[in-house]
């Protein structure tokens, strides 16, 4: 199932809709303003949370987690030793890890789990420079928990760019 993310650039609060590949809304990014920490809420067309995404206050690198009824399921960070090219990781609850590796700047990057990709992240199918798709390729994969890490990705790429280039 695709995803299409179509990012709101001046939007207070960071808030957009996520829609599905027949251009329903899915999900809505609801950035919480005035709130001591970064967060987000991931919510069902009908105002459901479905997923709760911060930024981690003491961190000696920049992470993101995500919660679900009060509990992190993953915690997402750069990896460490990373050879060649930028490589995050998405630390599940469980001690599992998911990889998110390729060009994370120009979105067109995957997640995966053991070598197996459970979703790709492409604008290579958008003329618009604020939209991209989200591809969650295996039907028993949690799209909601997919959707968070790309959004994690999205925020933490977006501000190691900024504090790099001084934007």
């Amino acid at each position: 199932m695709k995803f299409v993310v179509r990012e709101k650039m001046f939007a207070i609060g960071d808030d957009y809709w996520i829609e599905d590949e027949h251009g329903d809304r899915a999900f809505y990014v609801d950035g919480k303003v005035l709130r001591l920490r970064d967060t987000l809420e991931l919510q069902d067309p009908g105002g459901a949370v479905v997923a709760v995404i911060h930024k981690k206050l003491l961190s000696l690198r920049d992470a993101m987690t995500v919660e679900r009824d009060g509990q992190v399921l993953v915690t997402v960070k750069k990896k460490r030793l990373a050879l060649l090219r930028e490589v995050y990781r998405a630390e599940l609850a469980s001690g599992e890890e998911l990889e998110v590796r390729g060009d994370l700047i120009g979105k067109e990057y995957d997640i995966e789990y053991e070598g197996d990709r459970l979703a790709r992240i492409s604008r290579r199918w958008f003329s618009l420079h604020d939209a991209y798709a989200i591809d969650v390729e295996r039907p028993d994969a949690d799209a909601a928990l997919l959707i968070a890490i790309a959004v994690c990705v999205d925020r933490l790429v977006e501000k190691e760019h900024e504090e790099e280039h001084g934007d």
